[in-house]
């Protein structure tokens, strides 16, 4: 039998685990739940990816850039007239609006990372693209003073199920700019 060719399957298959932790969480995340949400082989998954560490990796990844992708498309982000504290409170509540199930599915894969080291660095390229987006702004140690309380206002707000104040982390983003 000819082998088919297949150019999105590593992309689907990643897709798929993003789904089965959402649904799932971590604990239910393996090679076979995946081939099965992604309707492949299950050869396929272990193909792509040998452990489930490396598809982590690759869901934290993609799962992070979406949020950087949000900040980035803040037209106000790079006026520098602008109010920088509220541009990134709004796109805090933009996030947050798109649904709370896909910032506690960010924010479990990246919490992972306290258990599984091979997550550590991908779970600090959030922190490092969010200040390098916030650096040309202001300086390198604020921008990630920033990145640091958006993290922790999105992290109080899904542990508490709390509602977002997008005010709150205006005036507290802009405390901490110069």
């Amino acid at each position: 039998m000819p082998r088919r060719h297949d150019p999105d399957r590593r992309r689907r298959i990643i897709d798929a685990a993003i789904r089965v932790v959402r649904r799932a969480g971590i604990a239910g995340l393996s090679h076979r739940t995946v081939a099965a949400e992604a309707d492949v082989p299950l050869g396929s998954t272990t193909y792509h990816f040998a452990t489930l560490d490396e598809l982590m990796v690759a869901a934290l990844r993609q799962s992070g850039e979406g949020f950087c992708r949000l900040v980035a498309a803040r037209e106000g982000l790079t006026d520098p007239g602008g109010d920088l504290a509220g541009e990134l409170a709004a796109a805090l509540g933009e996030w947050l609006a798109a649904g709370r199930a896909g910032a506690e599915l960010e924010y479990e894969l990246y919490l992972a990372a306290l258990r599984r080291p091979a997550l550590r660095p991908v779970a600090a390229e959030w922190a490092d693209d969010l200040a390098a987006l916030l650096a040309p702004r202001t300086d390198p140690l604020t921008a990630r003073a920033l990145a640091a309380l958006m993290d922790g206002i999105c992290l109080h707000v899904l542990l508490t199920g709390g509602s977002y104040d997008e005010e709150y982390a205006r005036e507290a983003l802009a405390r901490m700019i110069p």
